[in-house]
């Protein structure tokens, strides 16, 4: 007989112990919902070496093919993402139950799959492995895709674009980092979010939201590393296309409230911790550059 089993708000620790308590006996784990589902589904069914499917309810991040679990704390804060020994074995794409879901989501996805190609092409641009760099032009392929189709799927939902979109978002993202490893699936974006979940108020936010506006902030460094001109007009094509959809330019855009000198230097302390994934970025950043960064008065920054 199925045992059904919700994993809580997040993936945490002990929602993995008494999910894994509940999936002995069983011959396959189905994951049905976002990612952190998806995430807690994929993490039990490596634990206790059985097989996985993933059905995403939403198009938000890549989680229903990527070979990764993000463990969270449970008050929310990211702690450690978990490389598995392979992607699930089947994904479940229903169309009609991806466009149940808000269009704030389709918009994360977009936001998260943008990403690859601003975290992949700096951290592994010299990379002599072939899988390496097919991932990295796979991911320039799902930015031009993006950039291209993501505003007609947004004001057009269940047209063609809508489902390239969903397909970008969910299949063509988990592939570049799945090709990729792990410097072509977080860097220095994905670095942010993780540091932005240190917040409180992080739950108001999605996770391709914050990652979107990692992005910017990346971008934001390589201008100080003489990277100027590349940088400042991928980030001016970038805040374009946020304007046009709904991604967030600033800290406020993000929902998180006014927040404190204090908090956002934790938050710069947490993206440059020991093990990051800042550090794969081709260049030393430090907490001071950081909080120069998210300090900045929007205005200034992301005009």
């Amino acid at each position: 007989m199925p045992t059904y089993d919700h994993y809580g708000i997040d993936c945490t620790e002990s929602a993995l112990e008494r999910l894994q308590a509940a999936a002995g006996g069983h011959d396959v784990i189905v994951g049905v919902g976002g990612g952190k589902a998806l995430d807690a589904a994929k993490l039990v069914a490596e634990r206790a070496a059985l097989p996985v499917i993933t059905v995403p309810t939403s198009a938000a991040t890549c989680a229903a093919w990527a070979a990764l679990s993000n463990v969270y704390s449970e008050s929310g804060t990211w702690l450690y993402g978990v490389e598995l020994s392979s992607a699930p074995q089947a994904l479940l794409l229903d169309y009609d139950l991806i466009a149940a879901a808000p269009v704030r989501t389709l918009i994360s996805g977009m936001g998260d799959a943008l990403a690859k190609w601003y975290e992949a092409s700096i951290s592994s641009a010299d990379a002599d492995d072939p899988l390496v760099i097919t991932a990295v032009q796979q991911a320039r392929v799902l930015r031009d895709l993006i950039l291209q189709k993501g505003e007609e799927a947004v004001c057009a939902p269940r047209s063609r674009a809508w489902e390239q979109m969903v397909d970008a978002s969910i299949c063509l993202a988990g592939l570049v980092g799945g090709l990729g490893g792990a410097r072509c699936r977080t860097v220095a974006a994905h670095a942010v979010h993780n540091g932005l979940t240190h917040l409180p108020t992080t739950r108001r936010s999605l996770h391709g939201e914050k990652v979107a506006y990692g992005i910017l902030v990346q971008l934001r460094l390589e201008e100080t590393v003489g990277r100027q001109r590349l940088a400042s007009i991928a980030r001016e094509q970038l805040e374009q296309f946020y304007r046009r959809i709904g991604l967030p330019l600033t800290l406020q855009d993000l929902r998180l409230g006014e927040l404190s000198p204090d908090q956002l230097w934790q938050v710069a302390v947490a993206c440059c911790k020991p093990g990051s994934d800042i550090h794969f970025l081709p260049f030393a950043v430090t907490p001071e550059q950081i909080y120069t960064v998210l300090n900045t008065h929007p205005a200034n920054v992301y005009s």
